[in-house]
């Protein structure tokens, strides 16, 4: 998995946020796990909490394959959310009848709750995508990595009302077996890509479609971002490959657990 050049700059102005937070959640109870159905609403504020014993560890090996068999396409959506782009990316996934994984930064999260809601309340799935969106966090002390996943976490299941995260996204896909390792032990299982549809460069929305349709003989797990800048070209690509995806045969589904 290639890491994205030039991506922390616009992250860097979350970190000292990031940095405020890493000890915000601690000693907290831990919310109850997604269910498996995620068609339901989102719970309902104060439900009862489980204790961190409770939550059921997953696979430590980095997922690439759709629950929905040979013929699945797992749509995954980083860095968000964001009021600008996230709800014009859930009004075309809407439109299209497709349930997509979000990978959400911790601070992006904090920032608008009411987006995580909508993307929970909409039968999406999340994913913990790490505090800050540190790239070269394999380089970092396993404390380091540790707060990124962990506070994220508590982050994304505060602002969603709830719901846990059900995968981890490292950013650039700098895993480490530490990380790996942690957060399967917190069910989230780690969640790699076959498709970089290579849309946080901004190529054009052709580009991003000719991108997704040559590579994804690859793999079934392609990704997209809803944050980080203008994402016009992608909400216009996501237009175009859907519907190109389902007259290919394709299902959508969600990676494996």
């Amino acid at each position: 998995m290639a890491r994205h050049g030039g991506r922390r700059g616009w992250y860097g102005k979350v970190v000292g946020a990031a940095l405020g937070v890493t000890l915000l959640a601690a000693g907290a109870s831990v919310w109850t796990a997604q269910a498996g159905s995620v068609g339901g609403s989102s719970p309902k504020a104060g439900a009862s909490a489980k204790r961190a014993s409770d939550v059921k560890p997953v696979d430590v090996t980095i997922a690439h394959a759709s629950d929905k068999g040979e013929h699945g396409v797992n749509i995954t959506i980083d860095d968000g959310p964001d009021p600008a782009w996230t709800p014009q990316v859930l009004d075309v996934l809407r439109e299209y009848g497709v349930k997509a994984t979000f990978c959400m930064v911790g601070t992006q999260a904090q920032a608008h709750p009411d987006l995580v809601k909508k993307v929970v309340a909409a039968g999406h799935r999340l994913c913990d995508h790490s505090v800050s969106h540190d790239t070269t966090m394999d380089k970092k002390p396993e404390a380091y990595q540790s707060r990124e996943i962990l506070d994220a976490e508590r982050m994304i299941t505060k602002a969603s009302g709830g719901v846990r995260p059900m995968y981890y996204r490292a950013p650039g896909g700098a895993f480490t077996p530490y990380s790996r390792k942690l957060a399967a032990s917190r069910g989230m299982r780690p969640l790699g890509w076959n498709v970089d549809s290579k849309d946080f460069e901004r190529p054009g929305t052709d580009a991003i479609v000719a991108t997704v349709e040559q590579e994804l003989s690859n793999g079934p797990t392609v990704l997209f971002h809803d944050a980080g800048g203008d994402r016009s070209q992608t909400v216009e690509a996501l237009r175009r490959v859907l519907p190109w995806l389902k007259e290919q045969g394709y299902s959508f589904g969600f990676p494996v657990r």
